[in-house]
């Protein structure tokens, strides 16, 4: 219908023109057919313009996200979770007397934390039960520094962990998302080193209390057996127990 249309617009205006035109002037010929084809080639070359557009836009939408998903996290707790880690570290290696060391743990149980025997002297027997206390003492104060030490590190790992829960929630794309996953997951590895170390503090202090109460109570038999034993030349004024 629309051609039909346009086909008889243009014989109306065909029959107008030879109406008034002098007859000198030329003739102007009206193709409808080649019009139309005109107008339906340009139709067809403006939507691959707009398929075009829309094809530059979606790989411009594209690229944005791209970048987004290789955008870093602009937060890192990095910094304050090996500062909190190297302070228990710290406070481990401060340990007094008998510390975290194997060689060491084995020279004391192989002196002061020895069985008592009949060759060792009253002097070397009370020396021995003096050093063992003042391990235990010791061993007492370092655990409860480390206690103090962790406690210390709550309110960092705190403010971490807030800070690391809001750039996961507004993170823009997929890196920033693992990043901050990533930095939460480091910060409960550092929670479970500080439980750790508190652990290990606190069963060093509970081990060598122990050891301390079993020394005590070898040595105070064999301070029973000298006494008793007619000729041993004990004095009740070195009779020493450390419980």
């Amino acid at each position: 219908m629309r051609r039909l249309g346009l086909l008889a617009a243009a014989g109306t205006v065909a029959l107008m023109l030879g109406v008034t035109a002098p007859a000198r002037a030329q003739w102007i010929v009206f193709d409808p057919n080649n019009y139309v084809q005109n107008v339906l080639t340009a139709a067809r070359e403006l939507q691959q313009i707009n398929n075009q557009i829309t094809s530059l836009q979606n790989e411009a939408q594209m690229l944005i996200n791209q970048a987004k998903n290789l955008a870093s996290l602009p937060f890192s707790s990095l910094q304050q979770l090996q500062s909190s880690i190297q302070r228990t570290q710290q406070l481990l290696a401060q340990a007094q007397r008998i510390a975290y060391d194997v060689q060491q743990i084995d020279h004391a149980f192989s002196t002061s934390y020895a069985p008592a025997t009949s060759s060792q002297s009253n002097q070397l027997l009370i020396s021995n039960a003096q050093s063992r206390w003042q391990n235990s003492y010791a061993a007492t104060q370092d655990a409860l520094r480390v206690q103090a030490g962790i406690v210390g590190n709550l309110d960092t790992n705190r403010i971490q962990t807030s800070a690391l829960v809001t750039s996961s929630q507004s993170a823009s794309g997929a890196l920033q998302a693992t990043q901050a996953g990533n930095q939460i997951l480091a910060l409960q590895a550092q929670q479970l080193a500080d439980l750790t170390a508190a652990a290990a503090a606190q069963g060093r202090a509970q081990s060598l209390e122990a050891a301390q109460r079993a020394s005590a109570q070898d040595q105070g038999r064999e301070q029973l057996r000298r006494f008793l034993t007619p000729g041993q030349g004990y004095q009740s004024s070195n009779v020493q127990m450390f419980h």
